[in-house]
């Protein structure tokens, strides 16, 4: 049996008892013990112990959104709503949103809060990479910063939200968005302003050399940066 299949039992498993004990080594030993694990392969699919099995279920829910959104014909709407569509697909694939927001707790821990970040990130960049971006410079990061402050905040909102079918989530996100557009807004028109682009040239011409980051490259950083020679 593959990892892929024992992740798949281990966290179907813990889905009972994360809404009592976290995402915990208590959880990941109970559920090892439920889906019928040995402690040495859970030891190696979690080396990490409790906080990978968060992160495989964080991950378990991109990979629905993913798999939601390629089965979707997303061409009859406008970018933003793309956008809005995208994230409110990654939530809709909770299926309990009390361990989503067990989740948030261990993360918010200082040792753990790093992988919060990052997982984040990913489901940012999962998002623009499935809606098929292709930005190549510092726009590759300023989107996927701007959509995981987006994310972030609306997966707070949704947490404490009992409206019918989540309607005052998916206002909540519009409104978000909405804001973000604007911003670029004002990006366009200041790039298209004569004093302020020249007032920006010299920022301008270092963020230029930032580069997204490229397939098969092993630096150990999230892109490059092509320096004067």
């Amino acid at each position: 049996m593959s990892e892929p299949d024992l992740m798949t039992r281990l966290l179907d498993a813990a889905a009972l008892h994360v809404p009592f004990d976290g995402w915990s080594e208590t959880t990941l030993r109970l559920a090892a013990e439920d889906a019928g694990i040995a402690p040495g392969l859970v030891s190696a699919i979690c080396p990490r112990g409790a906080v990978d099995l968060a992160l495989a279920y964080h991950a378990a829910g991109d990979a629905a959104m993913l798999k939601r959104l390629a089965e979707t014909d997303l061409s009859t709407l406008r970018f933003r709503d793309r956008v809005a569509f995208a994230v409110r697909v990654r939530l809709e694939a909770v299926e309990d949103r009390e361990l989503v927001r067990r989740g948030m707790t261990l993360f918010s821990l200082p040792p753990y809060a790093a992988d919060g970040a990052r997982a984040l990130w990913q489901t940012a960049d999962h998002i623009w990479t499935a809606l098929g971006d292709t930005s190549q410079d510092v726009n590759w990061y300023t989107k996927r910063a701007t959509l995981s402050g987006v994310y972030g905040a609306t997966v707070l909102f949704w947490l404490g939200d009992d409206s019918d079918g989540q309607t005052r989530t998916w206002e909540f996100l519009d409104r978000r968005i909405e804001g973000v557009m604007q911003i670029e807004k004002l990006k366009a028109q200041a790039r298209d302003n004569r004093l302020v682009s020249g007032l920006m040239a010299g920022p301008l011409s270092f963020l230029s050399r930032i580069r997204a980051p490229q397939p098969g490259a092993q630096t150990g950083m999230p892109g490059r940066w092509n320096g004067p020679n």
